[in-house]
């Protein structure tokens, strides 16, 4: 009976040892963010703010930042595939992730294969038109594409599918234009969109949130929409939105954390907390309105279902424009 309760009592002793290891998990010496990203780009810029007030907060003890670019973030994905369940290793989570296995350029590497841990901001999509142009409103443009929408060259940077593509396109098909006959065209950058918009190569550029803060300062250029649930603050407060233009649409994207798959519920609790605790900074919320972005903080809780109802969105849009290959 003694010997009973002996191994009894020693077995919840292990399994409390092992239950409050797992509840006080912690990061070891050395955090790797990965990047999808070349360095000095807004991917680099956010990883490396996010480097700076975690070490300041003692979240992490040091904090290195890998830029993996290439492959439609295959490469970055390639780095956190080899750490399955090691949450001492994070990675930048961006609705490319969605876009690129819906539209075939990263086959069989849905979100769903790793550990979504945070979303920390939403960059909304918008259009800018020449200052020449005859498009003094979005409701203006939407009528001129709804009667010939194969008539303007609409430029937008990366590529076809992507999430300015998407945010361009989903409220135009709302408006009631066919969004199928729209002439698209990607530029490596939407720097180069814009110069083309400038030399009145293209009639639109679709472009996100921070290249509005450029476009601001060009008086050969004029702001038509953007895709915030309200107008912006600051710089951009002047800027109608979709929605006060007669189309009930919002057009974000989002950038989070990612982890490796497998992560436990301590490890992924633990960053839930680490990022809520940076975001709520004056130092981030300062950063990421400078850059015309909207601060939203989605944590382990939510962050799924965000995404699922992010993927859904993105999936329709795409679905209509002929790009989705993952059927």
């Amino acid at each position: 009976m003694k010997l009973l309760a002996a191994i009894t009592f020693s077995v919840a002793a292990l399994t409390g040892q092992a239950a409050m290891a797992q509840s006080d998990w912690k990061p070891g010496s050395v955090v790797e963010f990965i990047v999808p990203a070349g360095p000095g780009g807004s991917l680099d810029m956010v990883a490396r703010q996010i480097q700076k007030i975690a070490i300041e907060k003692k979240l992490v003890d040091s904090m290195i930042i890998s830029n993996r670019p290439g492959g439609a973030l295959a490469m970055a994905l390639n780095d956190l595939d080899k750490h399955p369940g090691d949450a001492n290793y994070l990675m930048t989570l961006t609705t490319s992730i969605i876009n690129n296995n819906i539209t075939g350029s990263l086959k069989d590497r849905p979100y769903t294969n790793y550990s979504p841990i945070a979303i920390l901001f939403q960059e909304y999509v918008g259009l800018i038109v020449h200052k020449d142009s005859p498009y003094k409103t979005a409701q203006d443009l939407v009528n001129s594409m709804k009667a010939d929408p194969a008539k303007l060259n609409v430029a937008l940077a990366t590529s076809l599918g992507n999430h300015i593509h998407v945010g361009a396109a989903l409220p135009l098909q709302k408006a009631g234009v066919d969004v199928q006959k729209i002439n698209f065209i990607p530029y490596k950058s939407s720097a180069e969109s814009i110069t083309n918009l400038l030399g009145k190569n293209v009639d639109v550029v679709a472009a996100s949130t921070p290249n509005f803060l450029t476009a601001l300062k060009n008086d050969q250029l004029r702001i038509l929409v953007v895709g915030s649930p309200k107008r912006l603050p600051g710089e951009l407060s002047g800027i109608p939105t979709w929605k006060e233009s007669g189309v009930d649409v919002v057009t974000t994207s989002i950038q989070g954390i990612l982890g490796p798959k497998d992560l436990k519920p301590a490890q992924i609790s633990y960053w839930g907390k680490a990022f809520d605790e940076i975001t709520s900074t004056d130092e981030w919320k300062k950063f990421v309105e400078m850059r015309g972005w909207a601060p939203d903080f989605v944590g382990p809780d939510q962050v799924k279902q965000t995404l699922a109802e992010e993927t859904q969105r993105i999936q329709e849009i795409l679905d209509t424009l002929g790009l989705s290959r993952n059927k």
